[in-house]
């Protein structure tokens, strides 16, 4: 899958083809060329984009202009995909988990449509640089073309609400990953942050049980990350297909309800899934210094409604004095060498088929101290080039083993259709 977007400088091969990528692409410290150029040429995606909640904002968001993750805290947008080599991924519609009631279900259904049209309005007003890809083959058309992909995810299938075939409607949408439950368990599943609750199904419910089962027969891929261990492995046991943690880390490094044990990492390489690896939930980090914690509330409180109503002068101020704030009093972060152990363990326990390296959590939170948005995303090929990985390995956790296992669940709905 050696192939590149039109973006990107086509390669000569040997050392003229590492300084034409460096001229490209902005060199990035301790990143060597051929490491850049091998990046640049590589398929690349990402499995949890929560880019979308974004552009149905109050503000709006501009895809297409250079944003700051100093300035706003943004970390994707095309002029960083072009520069940290990312060719797409899957854009989530992520709704937060609310009340199990009729009307609690029909506004987060209504809302999750929205950002499903948001993300469309994205590549409608972009078709010369977006496009949705509905299979697997689809990442390597577009990229050829010189596109970005566009899958669609959904993180949280709470806007189900007890409607089951609704999940037929977002599928038409173009959802073709999707998971059961967020923070919070809810009518399908049981979640790994429970918000204080004890489990209320010991996994999957019955209706989860049905969820699972109607992904499968439309070749929708099953997302495990947010879902609690019990939910992760009863996931395992009745899908027909493979499943993808799109945003997730192991236990062995940090025991965390997010992350995996080794146990469920290895039935998870047994069945075929991947891990994609997460920034979040790396270590335990101090809490934040207190002097932070009262600048940022003084910052709020002068500019009331800053995140839902501010705009113009008034929002630019007041981003001006939270930049402030962030260079003064640092959140506490693990930082890109922490992100690495946990790359590496997870790729020795159960191999480069089974790990991917697309799942920060960008937009969601994600990022690190050395690691902050995506044009940092060569310093993860480079290094694993110094660790002795091939470029083949790459591709495979880059972008190979995700599509590999979209290619299998959408095989399974293709079978059922003979029948």
């Amino acid at each position: 899958m050696a192939f590149r977007s039109n973006l990107k400088l086509v390669l000569l091969g040997g050392a003229a083809a590492a300084l034409s990528s460096c001229a490209t692409a902005p060199a990035l410290e301790g990143v060597s060329a051929e490491a850049m150029a091998i990046h640049q040429r590589m398929l690349t995606l990402d499995t949890h984009l929560d880019t979308p909640a974004l552009l149905d904002g109050p503000r709006g968001y501009d895809i297409t202009k250079r944003h700051s993750v100093d300035r706003n805290g943004s970390q994707v947008d095309l002029p960083r995909m072009n520069q940290g080599g990312l060719d797409g991924g899957f854009w989530a519609i992520y709704m937060a988990q609310g009340p199990l009631t009729p009307e609690g279900y029909a506004r987060i259904r209504d809302t999750a449509l929205i950002r499903s049209t948001s993300i469309h309005e994205m590549v409608a007003a972009n078709p010369d640089t977006f496009e949705i890809a509905l299979k697997a083959a689809d990442a390597e058309r577009i990229n050829k073309a010189g596109k970005k992909i566009v899958f669609l995810s959904m993180e949280n299938s709470y806007e189900l609400g007890d409607d089951i075939t609704l999940i037929d409607t977002f599928y038409k949408l173009g959802v073709r990953l999707i998971g059961p439950v967020h923070n919070g368990n809810n009518q399908l599943a049981d979640s790994a942050n429970m918000n204080g609750q004890p489990a209320k199904w010991g996994g999957l419910s019955p209706m989860g049980k049905a969820f699972v089962k109607r992904a499968n027969e439309l070749g929708m891929v099953l997302d495990g990350s947010h879902s609690a261990d019990t939910t992760v492995e009863q996931m395992m046991d009745l899908s027909a297909t493979p499943l993808v943690m799109s945003h997730h880390g192991v236990d062995a490094l940090n025991d965390h309800p997010r992350n995996l044990s080794d146990a469920l990492l290895k039935k998870l390489a047994a069945k075929g899934g991947v891990i994609q690896m997460n920034t979040l939930f790396l270590k335990t980090l101090p809490p934040a210094p207190a002097e932070r914690t009262a600048a940022l509330r003084a910052v709020n409180d002068k500019y009331p409604g800053a995140s839902t109503e501010l705009a113009g002068p008034r929002y630019e101020a007041y981003l001006d004095e939270i930049e402030a704030v962030n260079k003064k009093y640092p959140a506490p972060q693990a930082d890109f060498e922490d992100y690495m152990k946990q790359i590496l363990y997870a790729i020795k326990l159960i191999g480069v088929d089974h790990v991917g390296l697309g799942g920060a959590d960008w937009d969601g939170g994600g990022g690190l101290t050395g690691y902050r948005d995506i044009t940092y995303l060569p310093k993860i090929t480079d290094r694993l080039l110094k660790e002795g990985y091939s470029e083949a390995d790459l591709e495979k956790m880059w972008s190979g083993n995700v599509l590999r296992v979209l290619k299998a669940a959408e095989d399974y709905s293709a079978s059922l259709q003979k029948k």
